[in-house]
């Protein structure tokens, strides 16, 4: 028992701050879902470094190149990664449209944060060892003596919600709504790369994270491997974007049918109203 806890506390001490849990859920229902951790592990390394160095590494003094290798870094995590979410709000997202279990998605979010954990790290070290620009990360600043700290608090939570919503939005649309035939992959990510890359600079308040992991696993990085202790980040990089999540959901349940957390909606599905419509034939008066 004694060699175990020394082994538990070299580990816990040279790994990753919640690593060992994150590893822990590979194996619930006995490896069920391990497939889908390690997609979102490798994908989350593959996002991190694909869309990071974009404006850092690649097009640091051409905003055009920086947008190009954004979309080409978008393409490339998700279809080297095998399609991952690499996002807690998706996953979350997912499991309310019914697209996957909950174990599914507790697994899944385990694996991005993992990822997450190993990803600023790893390229800090590739950014030092060849002399390149660090990367950056979405961040907000606190200062206690700012008489306007609520007010502040609450436009990053609703940029967050927002970004996260019409994120979300664009991404039902592009996967689900639209058909572009034998090309459909080739054009639907990259167009999802420019919804991200133009509700980057839309929504600024934030960083902005649109995603969960991104905004607390670069806070563990950039505060030497703590976890934020304030309230306020939660609530700004968790709180937000799953709001924006649950909210865009449920407006998709509305338009498309289908169920919002295991349960339909009294109202909807516009999409097949419309159908229907447009189906009766149109009658002449005599």
């Amino acid at each position: 028992m004694q060699l175990l806890q020394n082994a538990f506390n070299i580990l816990s001490t040279r790994s990753p701050p919640g690593i060992i849990l994150s590893l822990a859920t590979v194996f619930l229902q006995n490896g069920e879902f391990k497939s889908a951790y390690i997609h979102e592990f490798i994908g989350t390394l593959l996002m991190v470094f694909f869309t990071f160095s974009a404006g850092k590494w690649i097009g640091e003094n051409s905003l055009p190149v920086a947008w190009i290798a954004h979309a080409f870094g978008v393409v490339a995590a998700d279809y080297i990664g095998g399609g991952p979410h690499v996002n807690p709000g998706v996953t979350l997202s997912m499991f309310a449209l019914g697209k996957c279990s909950y174990t599914e998605a507790y697994v899944r979010i385990a694996g991005a944060m993992a990822g997450g954990l190993f990803a600023f790290p790893i390229f800090r070290g590739f950014s030092s060892t060849f002399g390149l620009t660090p990367l950056g990360g979405p961040g907000f600043l606190l200062d206690e003596d700012d008489e306007d700290i609520h007010l502040k608090v609450s436009a990053a939570f609703f940029s967050e919600m927002s970004a996260t919503f019409l994120l979300l939005m664009a991404i039902y649309f592009l996967n689900w709504e639209l058909n572009f035939g034998k090309y459909h992959y080739w054009i639907k990510q990259p167009l999802t790369a420019v919804a991200i890359r133009y509700l980057i600079e839309v929504f600024p308040s934030a960083g902005p994270a649109m995603n969960p992991m991104l905004g607390t696993t670069w806070a563990v990085f950039s505060s030497d491997g703590n976890y934020p202790s304030d309230a306020e980040h939660y609530w700004i990089y968790w709180a937000g974007p799953f709001v924006g999540a649950t909210l865009a959901s449920f407006v998709y349940v509305i338009y498309a049918g289908g169920t919002f957390f295991g349960a339909t909606v009294p109202f909807g599905p516009i999409k097949d109203s419309a159908k229907a419509s447009s189906a009766i034939p149109a009658t002449s008066e005599e």
